[in-house]
């Protein structure tokens, strides 16, 4: 049921924003306690602000009462993805190199699942981050599709 709401959400909203010059980030569709919850993370450069939301909340909102792919009530939310955007796509990789990253992988790659480093590049279907190991840094080369998540990461000097 979620895979369905959330692709027929993105089909949806992606005129909205085209329209409105805003990138699709990400479409969640989850269930919290007793509540249904659909999410839309829009962005663009520079950031979203509140009545961007809302009239992506508004426009969106419109056409899934028409559309009503979901039986069940449930919460619509159209914000911005924050400081700890995910990357999902080739181009949020491309677009966010030398910037630092979180990566979290389905099979481990030399004993560990989780990295956070400096993302170097995306190339060939690899990405590669720059770690820090105790004193030295080293590169790690992480096929893109043994990422199970992948976002921006905030770090406090």
């Amino acid at each position: 049921m979620g895979k369905k709401v959330t692709e027929i959400t993105e089909e949806l909203v992606m005129p909205i924003l085209e329209e409105m010059q805003l990138e699709l980030v990400d479409v969640e569709f989850a269930k919290e306690g007793k509540n249904w919850y659909l999410r839309v993370f829009v962005d663009k450069e520079g950031g979203v602000d509140i009545e961007e939301c809302g009239k992506v909340s508004e426009q969106l909102s419109e056409k899934l009462d028409e559309e009503e792919p979901i039986a069940d009530p449930y919460y619509l939310e159209v914000s911005s993805p924050g400081v700890e955007r995910p990357l999902k796509k080739e181009e949020d990789f491309k677009r966010n190199q030398g910037k630092n990253v979180y990566v979290k992988l389905y099979q481990a790659i030399d004993g560990e699942k989780e990295f956070e480093g400096v993302l170097q590049s995306f190339e060939n279907d690899i990405v590669t981050i720059e770690v820090k190991e105790k004193t030295r840094k080293k590169k790690v080369e992480i096929p893109f599709d043994s990422i199970a998540k992948a976002r921006l990461a905030v770090t406090f000097n």
